[in-house]
């Protein structure tokens, strides 16, 4: 993969990874004004529920310094983002683990005041999914199986191991818990799977822009972009039509002449900077050229794509053109002629050619 397609797919998954890191700071705030308004409209159920041991500060233990971390993740991210460089593997894994540890801090906290077998059972264990879920926008697999990982092992060891000091719940099983432990390590595999097949449907994105990219770049070096668009949108074997166009030829008076006592160098030099200008005017008036001729050109205005005002178009840009090259002259040792004809008619515009090699043209009288 090329340099350009890395650090486009690079600057997706950090734009990601901002998205998921705001998903979380967001359902984190949530929560914390839901337990504040639970706490303040019906006291007496939020104490039935911790046995009367709930504190505020518990909230500011858990999710203010969740949130102020989440905060400095984002600012990481954004900084790199800016950079145009990717997060270190090594910091990704560090605040995962960091933040797959809040709802195990939280659910210490649980079993505390409430006993190992009422918290186990209360909201706290599913908390873990909102981290496994949102793992999925990292878009690797490794790192949303890690999140689930350590979500997994946290939990069966806070089951296992943890208990308040004074303890009537019985003893805990061994093969419940782990049961519930290997559906979360799962859900974090499933999670990494579905990231992995975003992460490919952004680099097949990012691949067919490129591509298209470098085909309207390349291509339209020979041909105006109007055309490349109009053949990448209706193919190749767009079928000729009538339109109202307002044809123009321009061409250099006794070039040809003048050329014969000058370098091709200089010949060149001289007619690519002078066409610079006037296919210039010609883009800002919405004229197109539809064949370089040697010296001189033909220009379109109304194809491929129609234009209502296509000969007003056409002669502001031919007023343009005689003032540019006044101005050119001026500032040259070869001083050019320029002869301007304009037509308007129907022509029969489409693609035209053998089944090997068509141009997009006009034919007709005008």
């Amino acid at each position: 993969m090329s340099a350009d397609f890395e650090r486009a797919l690079t600057q997706e998954v950090l734009r990601t990874e901002l998205v998921r890191v705001k998903a979380l700071i967001a359902t984190t705030s949530l929560l914390t004004a839901i337990l504040w308004t639970v706490y303040i409209l019906a006291p007496d159920a939020v104490n039935h529920i911790w046995r009367g041991h709930l504190r505020p500060a518990y909230l500011y233990v858990i999710l203010v310094p969740f949130i102020l971390f989440e905060l400095w993740v984002h600012e990481v991210v954004s900084r790199h983002l800016k950079l145009d460089r990717d997060v270190p593997v090594i910091r990704r894994y560090f605040g995962a683990l960091v933040e797959t540890t809040m709802p195990t801090v939280a659910l210490a906290l649980h079993i505390e005041n409430m006993g190992s077998v009422q918290a186990l059972g209360f909201v706290v264990p599913l908390a873990y999914f909102i981290f496994i879920i949102l793992s999925t926008l990292r878009l690797d697999f490794w790192l949303s199986t890690f999140t689930g990982f350590v979500a997994a092992a946290e939990l069966f060891g806070m089951a296992m191991f943890y208990h308040p000091a004074v303890n009537t719940d019985p003893a805990p099983d061994i093969w419940y818990h782990a049961a519930r432990s290997l559906i979360i390590l799962i859900c974090g595999i499933l999670a990494g799977a579905v990231g992995v097949q975003l992460r490919r449907q952004f680099a097949a994105s990012i691949q067919a822009a490129t591509a298209r990219d470098r085909v309207t770049n390349l291509f339209g070096q020979h041909v105006s972009p109007q055309v490349v668009e109009r053949l990448l949108v209706e193919g190749a074997s767009t079928a000729s039509d009538i339109r109202r166009v307002a044809v123009m030829f321009v061409d250099f008076r006794s070039f040809t002449a003048a050329a014969r006592s000058r370098s091709p160098q200089d010949v060149v030099d001289r007619l690519d900077g002078a066409f610079a200008v006037l296919v210039e005017i010609l883009d800002r008036h919405g004229g197109i050229v539809n064949k370089f001729l040697g010296d001189g050109f033909l220009a379109l205005f109304g194809a491929p794509f129609e234009a209502p005002e296509a000969a007003h178009h056409a002669v502001a840009a031919a007023r343009e053109m005689l003032v540019a090259m006044d101005r050119i002259n001026r500032a040259s040792s070869w001083p050019l002629r320029i002869g301007i004809g304009i037509h308007f008619g129907e022509v029969v515009a489409g693609n035209i050619g053998s089944p090997r090699r068509k141009e997009y043209t006009v034919i007709g009288d005008p």
